[in-house]
């Protein structure tokens, strides 16, 4: 992997990240842009201690463009792009319309590819392991600055998902607190850890799900699985066998085996509701350790926690989505509609032959 990293006309960051050691990267962006301007805060909630982030300058983000005008598409002659050079492997940028910004956290948009008609399920093993690499480098390079406890890496799929561009692409936020959802996460890790006399929530979730009936595929690296109590109809839980609390930590051997488990798991999505169906809407999520701010979880350090990716779809069935009503919305309690047991066997059904 080549790294290079260059400005943007209105000075954000660029980045590519080539297969190739000898590809040079010298395009300028010739767009007379001004300076970003942002007006993130982010304002916590009194009553649920959680934090909301306030970002109007969101509200003129660019929505459903054509194909021809797709600002994550290399720049071609005059149709000038986020991306200055003509073709790409994979490219990060600053995201120009950011929910958290400054002293508020960081936020990127990571391209998958240059092609904007494919998915990252149709991508190759090699291209699937540079975007790997990608977020890899990229949770590196965040976790370092002074404002980041915390550094998440997903892709929102399809337009019920909320997807306004097309493209093949996925998000980095870099938040400056540890999320709700991980804060949970850890709590229920330090009250098993102290109940136990010292076990691993997460090891111990691995090994039951492991001696059950909800393993979706396994590798001699990795596991997937329908977790028991999953919210989502479709829900799938990648684990790597050996416990590490972010993507820095994998092995190598994890690594170049991440990319055939990964598509063929995103493969079995699109297959899901038979054939003729559009494009399964999804979201994938990389969950890791914070990089601080751990102090209020009594005696859990960041290698108590364990890097997983979760995928999911508010697609139920064919033509009919999970929508989020009043006892998920308003009181957080999910009503899955398709037993887990099930999930996991139609996603066995529609492996790849």
């Amino acid at each position: 992997m080549k790294k290079t990293s260059t400005r943007l006309a209105d000075g954000r960051e660029l980045i590519y990240y080539d297969l190739g050691d000898d590809t040079v990267r010298d395009a300028v962006d010739r767009r007379p842009l001004d300076a970003t301007v942002t007006t993130s805060e982010i304002r916590r909630d009194p009553l649920l201690g959680d934090a909301v982030a306030v970002a109007s300058h969101r509200q003129g983000r660019t929505y459903h463009p054509p194909a021809d005008e797709c600002p994550l598409c290399p720049s071609a002659g005059e149709r000038l792009s986020e991306i200055p050079d003509s073709s790409y492997d994979v490219v990060v940028f600053e995201n120009r319309f950011p929910s958290l910004a400054g002293d508020s956290g960081r936020c990127e948009v990571v391209c998958f590819t240059s092609d904007h008609h494919t998915s990252f399920a149709r991508l190759d093993e090699r291209q699937a392991r540079l975007v790997l690499d990608a977020w890899t480098d990229r949770t590196a390079e965040l976790s370092h600055l002074p404002s980041v406890e915390q550094v998440f890496c997903f892709e929102n799929r399809g337009a019920e998902i909320g997807v306004t561009l097309q493209h093949p692409h996925g998000q980095i936020y870099a938040y400056p607190f540890t999320t709700p959802r991980t804060s949970l996460m850890l709590r229920q890790v330090a009250a098993h850890k102290e109940a136990t006399g010292g076990e691993n929530l997460f090891d111990a979730v691995l090994e039951r799900e492991l001696a059950g009936e909800r393993i979706v595929l396994t590798s001699e690296h990795w596991v997937a699985f329908v977790p028991y109590a999953a919210h989502w109809p479709y829900e799938v839980h990648l684990y790597p066998r050996r416990r590490v609390p972010d993507l820095l930590g994998l092995e190598e051997a994890a690594r170049a085996e991440f990319s055939r488990v990964y598509l063929e798991l995103l493969r079995r999505f699109d297959r899901i509701f038979g054939e003729g169906e559009p494009p399964t809407p999804y979201i994938a999520a990389w969950h890791q350790a914070p990089f601080g701010g751990l102090e209020e979880f009594d005696g859990v350090t960041r290698d108590d926690f364990a890097l997983h990716l979760e995928l999911f779809t508010i697609r139920r069935t064919s033509g009919k989505l999970k929508f989020l009503a009043g006892s998920e919305s308003g009181m957080n309690v999910f009503i899955n509609d398709v037993p887990p047991e099930r999930a996991a066997e139609r996603l066995r059904e529609v492996a790849s032959s």
